[in-house]
């Protein structure tokens, strides 16, 4: 993307185009995800001074809505399924596994900006419980000690 003065340039337009709509902090913070690709805490303090809203505000939108993200997301990000049936079935225990195979907890991204973890809400596909997103790819009816070998392909790649 562009260097790093005009994605602010750009952040700043379009503050400038919502900041007198109702309901124009949402639009703003989709547009900044877009732009940075998360929105950071220097992200939301400029769209607060320029929203003329509270920090705790954009924050409190920002967290709450799970397309918002405060920090980069990796190349892979690991979502394991913490919904009911996963739950009953031991994602617990393979998002543990993830954790200690990746040594980084969840909602963080490791060093080298690989992976991301997350803990998700039900991903729909129940039957397969436990159940682990990479990306776009299911991994269903998991055990922790498939995780190593699983996370081994990305790895690699």
């Amino acid at each position: 993307m562009s260097n790093h003065n005009e994605k602010y340039e750009k952040l700043a337009k379009v503050i400038q185009e919502h900041k007198d709509q109702q309901g124009g902090l949402m639009p703003v913070l989709q547009e900044a995800q877009s732009i940075f690709g998360c929105v950071p805490m220097d992200v939301q303090e400029i769209i607060a001074d320029g929203m003329g809203v509270t920090l705790s505000e954009v924050y409190g939108v920002a967290t709450f809505y799970s397309q918002f993200s405060l920090q980069p997301k990796g190349e892979y990000v690991v979502g394991v399924c913490l919904g009911t049936a996963c739950y009953v079935k031991g994602s617990q225990k393979v998002l543990d596994k993830v954790i200690d195979e990746l040594k980084v907890e969840v909602g963080h991204t490791t060093a080298d900006g690989r992976f991301t973890i997350q803990a998700t809400r039900c991903l729909g596909a129940c039957g397969l419980a436990p159940v682990m997103m990479i990306n776009d790819e299911v991994y269903g009816r998991l055990t922790p000690d498939e995780i190593p070998g699983i996370l081994a392909k990305y790895k690699a790649s």
